[in-house]
């Protein structure tokens, strides 16, 4: 198997998030195998901000589900979308 490349959109509670918080927790969760290559914030609407992360992981099991739901229990964080997934 090889690597891929996941894209996720990490929406906050709220606009009053700090979303430089939530991005450093998320590099914190990331897994021993998975290597985040880029955050970034995307505009949506009336001010409210998405984190944009890329991250390559191995294609085996779980292990994007598993990254994804790490983030989702993190404080702030309202909910967290898979917009893509390439094989490397």
């Amino acid at each position: 198997m090889g690597n891929v490349v996941m894209k996720l959109k990490v929406m906050p509670t709220g606009v009053d998030v700090d979303l430089e918080a939530i991005k450093e927790k998320i590099q914190a969760a990331a897994p021993e195998n998975v290597e985040i290559r880029d955050v970034g914030i995307q505009p949506i609407a009336f001010g409210l901000k998405a984190l944009v992360v890329a991250a390559v992981m191995p294609d085996e099991g779980n292990v994007g589900d598993e990254f994804a739901e790490k983030i989702q229990q993190i404080e702030g964080v309202e909910s967290v979308e898979i917009e893509s997934v390439e094989l490397l």
